[in-house]
């Protein structure tokens, strides 16, 4: 049981439901200032979070 390859895959997870989510804010989007704010704010936030996911995954090496 690796525990870095486990937390890459819950930050993964959490950034893709953070890209998501700023998907469906753009899609429903009415123009408002708060519309904009949370969409930058969800993007930003699933995009970091996909990414430094996507790069544990890939670093932590299979020790068996």
């Amino acid at each position: 049981m690796n525990i870095k390859r486990i937390f890459g895959a819950l930050l993964t997870i959490l950034g893709v439901i953070g890209l998501i989510m700023a998907a469906v804010n753009f899609a429903s989007n009415s123009g408002g200032t708060k519309d904009i704010k949370s969409l930058v704010i969800y993007g930003i936030l699933g995009l970091v979070f996909f990414v430094s996911g996507i790069g544990l995954i890939q670093t932590t090496k299979d020790e068996s």
